[in-house]
């Protein structure tokens, strides 16, 4: 059962069924559904979770004495209740039964999560169980789910229960169980006819209706059961009761075929109309099915990865690539969605939009550029809301939010829960202002994969110039260094929210923020002599662009301030003076000191007095920027970077680091690369397993982290490889772990469908046929002209 394209877990664990429910999660990029049992209910133990994208409610509550407001995805009705009975008896419950064999799985070729199990009830009879569900790819309104039922010694009346249920809440994360989380109000529960139903739902700020009918039909083989049925329900639920009479050895077989609509899509008259509309027009669980597995398997056509005697760690990419297409996919594209930090398959963060597109998005932009496209309107649509931002805080520009829900406002938590202590503290996190760093990177990124002129002038340049604005407002000039300084932030390692005695009021000259700054400074001048002058004259007049603004811009793209210390690069201005942590002191102590600001706090002290870091900071200069992009781009500001520069400040940093988010395996593997192959390795299995073991002890219940997961294929793909695109051409440049054998890939190249072949001494580029232009590829010292059809090879 453990091939490479099946995710399975073998017997029955209570205490793992968070985790599992999580990974067994099934979606399409439109709505998601964690792999919770049909029969479950949110216990505790099981958590039948099912979000929309972009499907948001905002709850006021109290706490402490301080009114907080927090913006949530919200979990939404649950179409899989199906349950069982047997002659009259209790309603089937996994946790009351004797379990002779159980096994659940996943297949990654096609997304359908498969349970199996085999049970003995408390009158002796034996009854074996199979059931298997989708959300539907190909038409993103429809989920299904088949429950088949074997009696193997007996012979009765078998009562199945189908159900849409609207008695549901957000309680899946214990830390925010103290605070509002009932986001749905229940408008209808009704049958639709003798063997359907529908239930409609409207959020209770928010106001977006969902709506969801269900069809449920007994069948023996092609044949379907005449079996007595009843409507049940109330007013907040609804479904149908299906008794048969059953004979041992004979399976009887429930299809469940479900249809969602909220008041977000497009082409829809009411979310409720449309679903009792749609609903007859479904076919049975397996032309559906049919159906479904063909739209993955274009998926895969585009995103196919191959790792030749690597068999475990191809597996596991497998899986990151299904739960990223299960967030993502071509069903977004229509959708006024961003990138969720933990997936669609969990309430972490609330379901908020962070900076972890940054590593998510070159996954996508060589494979479904379109999608990168539209996930940015989502950043381009919320520009207005960025710049009021701005204007509210006295600066210029547009200042997104470090967390973003439906409407682009800053949703970032005031106060935050320490688990271990039980204290509630402010939470700083939003001065995490380099979120506008990754949203120009991102733009700029996507530009330079496809080339796409068309969103560099009417929408890119636009963004890139108003967070150039931004960076240019918040920097000042320090007449006694006579350099620019950027005060008050929050860097990515966020433990440093302020210094010893001002713990809230960030730090000064972040190196990774200064740095990038400039960076932006520089792409968003670059952009505006990249668009044709008609649209750079409009623009530069709807802005009101003066030509003082880009002088401005040039002095502090020569004179920006980056500290440094003891031969490496300070994390920000100040750090050297910090004290050092006592980190073996700490790992004999506590064993797991991933969240070393929470023990710390725990104890009374706070990590803003140590060299600690939770994540990569200064070193995501080297993750984002080549030596030969930031070597000039430091040089450019009078600073040098010597050849020993990189590995130096990697050391350094590696030994202050607890990695107490799942992104710093990523990007130390990243950078670790090209020097220190086998720690890279290291990094990179620890990435791999992020959410697979639950490396932080609990987060991946609450949902998947899917920048990590993407993040270990981009490893393969563009560090591992040296894949880069710039300045028009496509470069290589392999560092390739021989242990993994030989890897393969699908991209896509500036419209060029390309399939890659990389082992310890080769790489070949092979580009589809078509009628392309012919682009240009470089490996190492060699370049080549590529024309569709044909092919090229390097030696290493």
């Amino acid at each position: 059962m453990n091939s490479e394209w099946t995710w399975c877990y073998e017997g029955y664990d209570p205490r793992e069924e968070g985790r599992r429910e999580a990974l067994c999660t099934v979606g399409n990029g439109y709505l998601a559904t964690r792999g919770a049992a049909p029969e479950s209910t949110a216990d505790g133990t099981h958590y039948p979770g099912t979000y929309a994208a972009g499907v948001y409610n905002r709850l006021r509550s109290e706490v402490g004495g301080t009114a907080v407001e927090n913006e949530s995805l919200v979990n939404l009705p649950n179409w899989l209740p199906v349950t069982f009975r047997v002659d009259g008896g209790p309603w089937f419950d996994v946790d009351a039964v004797r379990l002779l064999e159980y096994r659940q799985w996943l297949d990654l070729r096609r997304a359908v999560l498969t349970r199996r199990f085999r049970y003995r009830d408390g009158a002796g009879r034996t009854t074996a169980v199979t059931q298997r569900r989708f959300v539907d790819m190909r038409f993103a309104h429809a989920c299904a789910l088949e429950v088949a039922i074997t009696p193997e010694d007996w012979s009765g009346r078998l009562e199945v229960r189908s159900a849409l249920d609207g008695r549901v809440a957000n309680t899946l994360v214990e830390r925010y169980r103290d605070l509002p989380g009932d986001h749905l109000r229940t408008l209808d529960a009704r049958a639709l006819g003798e063997d359907s139903c529908l239930l409609e739902a409207r959020t209770n700020q928010s106001g977006i209706r969902v709506a969801m009918a269900a069809r449920a039909t007994l069948w023996r083989g092609d044949r379907g059961c005449d079996a007595e049925l009843s409507p049940v329900g109330d007013d907040s639920w609804t479904g149908h009761d299906a008794a048969v009479d059953v004979a041992a050895g004979e399976t009887t077989t429930l299809e469940k075929i479900v249809t969602v609509f909220t008041g977000r899509d497009r082409a829809v008259s009411e979310p409720a109309e449309e679903a009792a509309r749609w609903l007859p027009r479904m076919g049975r669980f397996g032309e559906l099915l049919a159906d479904h597995a063909l739209a993955w398997s274009q998926l895969w056509e585009r995103f196919g990865v191959e790792i030749e005697g690597a068999p475990d760690e191809l597996r596991m990419i497998r899986l990151h690539v299904l739960h990223l297409l299960q967030t993502l996919s071509p069903n977004t594209v229509d959708l006024d969605a961003g990138v969720p930090a933990r997936g669609l398959h969990g309430e972490a963060y609330r379901g908020h939009v962070l900076w972890d597109e940054l590593i998510v998005f070159p996954v996508l932009n060589l494979r479904l550029p379109s999608l990168t496209r539209a996930l940015l309107r989502y950043r381009q649509r919320r520009l207005p809301e960025a710049r009021q931002a701005a204007r509210e805080a006295g600066l210029a520009g547009a200042m997104y939010p470090w967390q973003s829900g439906s409407d682009g406002r800053e949703e970032t938590q005031w106060l935050h829960l320490n688990p271990l202590s039980g204290h509630w503290r402010p939470d700083p996190t939003w001065r995490q202002r380099h979120v506008g760093i990754a949203v120009a990177y991102n733009v700029w990124q996507y530009y330079q994969v496809t080339g796409d002129r068309e969103f560099l002038a009417h929408h890119g340049t636009r963004m890139l110039v108003e967070i150039a604005r931004f960076w240019a407002s918040l920097t000042s000039y320090d007449p006694r260094r006579g350099r620019y300084a950027i005060r008050g932030v929050v860097g990515p390692d966020e433990f440093h929210t302020g210094y010893p005695g001002a713990e809230e009021d960030g730090i000064d000259n972040n190196a990774y923020t200064n740095v990038m700054a400039v960076w932006v400074l520089l792409r968003a001048v670059d952009a505006l002599f990249l668009i044709p002058d008609r649209t750079r004259r409009e623009l530069t007049a709807d802005l009101g662009l003066e030509p003082g603004e880009l002088t401005r811009w040039n002095e502090i793209g020569e004179g920006m301030f980056v500290p440094f210390h003891d031969g490496v690069i300070s994390q920000f201005e100040g750090y050297e003076d910090l004290q050092e942590l006592d980190w073996e002191g700490y790992r004999r102590r506590y064993g797991d000191i991933q969240r070393l600001d929470r023990i710390l706090e725990a104890e009374g002290d706070s990590v803003n007095r140590y060299k600690a870091s939770k994540q990569a900071d200064v070193l995501m200069l080297f993750y984002l920027l080549s030596a030969d992009e930031l070597g000039p781009l430091l040089g450019r500001l009078g600073y040098g970077l010597d050849g020993d520069a990189i590995p130096r400040n990697i050391a350094y940093y590696l030994a202050r680091t607890s990695h107490g988010s799942t992104l710093s395996a990523v990007v130390h593997a990243w950078v670790l690369a090209r020097a220190h192959r086998e720690r890279a390795m290291e990094f990179f299995c620890r990435a791999l397993r992020s959410d697979v073991t639950d490396i932080q002890g609990g987060t991946t219940p609450e949902g998947i982290h899917l920048a990590a997961m993407a993040g270990s294929v981009d490893l393969l793909q563009r560090c591992f490889s040296g894949l880069e695109t710039r300045e028009g051409r496509l470069e290589l440049n392999p560092y390739w772990p021989e242990e993994l054998g030989t890897l393969t890939l699908s991209i896509t190249y500036r419209e060029h469908p390309l399939r890659l072949h990389i082992c310890g001494h080769c790489v070949q580029v092979v580009a589809g046929a078509g009628m392309h232009r012919s682009i240009e590829v470089a490996c190492r010292d060699e370049t080549a002209e590529l024309r569709p059809g044909a092919t090229v090879c390097f030696p290493l």
